[in-house]
């Protein structure tokens, strides 16, 4: 009974700050002129960090939708690098994570397992060889604020696939990845204040997967419990 009540009481301070911040969202949207069109992913993306903040295996099945809304944007503000992200690994890649997750249901979320040593090796490697690629491939093509877009994107890219697999991993890298964000977000107001609409989201996430980790760290200790 106590755990039931510190849960409600942790769901109901992630619903408050999600209401703050779709306030803010709100209010930010129309003073900077912000269409619908634009912040319509961010509302849908309260949801989704909701269901994150919670490791609910739902959140990649809205988010892999919610995609293609935000590719839209990102075309919009000439960031190619995570508009292609979006349409070609963002949205397929969720919607097979819900399904890998939906066969390696634990509750409402999932079974995890975790990676070896040479595995986050690998992993490490293989990032730093992508980042350089697609840095030189984005200078190409003009992409704008390219350190952050290119960070934000392949950690996107990496964190959809531990997270396709279910590697505990992902719930450690998700707090570096939104951090890049908040810093494009920012880097962006100068050019594009409306933007701070973006910001705030950002912010809402990272706190989100702040929670999200320590709830991921919580089932996995539980699951080991229960497998020795």
């Amino acid at each position: 009974m106590e755990k039931l009540k510190s849960l409600s009481k942790a769901d109901a301070g992630t619903l408050i700050l999600m209401g703050v911040s779709c306030v803010l969202i709100t209010v930010t949207g129309i003073v900077f002129g912000q269409t619908l069109l634009r912040i319509l992913p961010l509302y849908i993306s309260l949801i989704i960090g909701l269901l994150q903040s919670r490791v609910n295996r739902f959140a990649p099945l809205l988010g892999g939708i919610n995609s293609l809304l935000y590719a839209a944007v990102y075309l919009y503000y000439g960031l190619y690098a995570s508009a292609l992200y979006a349409v070609l690994v963002s949205c397929p890649l969720q919607l097979v994570t819900f399904a890998n997750w939906s066969r390696r249901a634990y509750g409402q979320s999932v079974r995890f397992k975790r990676m070896s040593g040479k595995g986050r090796l690998h992993t490490t490697a293989a990032f730093v060889v992508c980042w350089l690629i697609m840095y030189v491939i984005m200078s190409k093509l003009g992409s704008s604020y390219m350190l952050f877009d290119n960070t934000v994107t392949l950690f996107g890219i990496l964190i959809t696939i531990l997270t396709m697999f279910a590697y505990i991993e992902y719930t450690w890298l998700m707090i570096p990845s939104c951090l890049c964000s908040v810093g494009m977000y920012i880097a962006m107001l100068g050019e594009n204040p409306e933007q701070v609409t973006y910001l705030i989201h950002a912010v809402y996430a990272l706190i989100c997967n702040c929670i999200s980790f320590v709830h991921a760290r919580q089932l996995w200790k539980e699951q080991n419990t229960e497998t020795n």
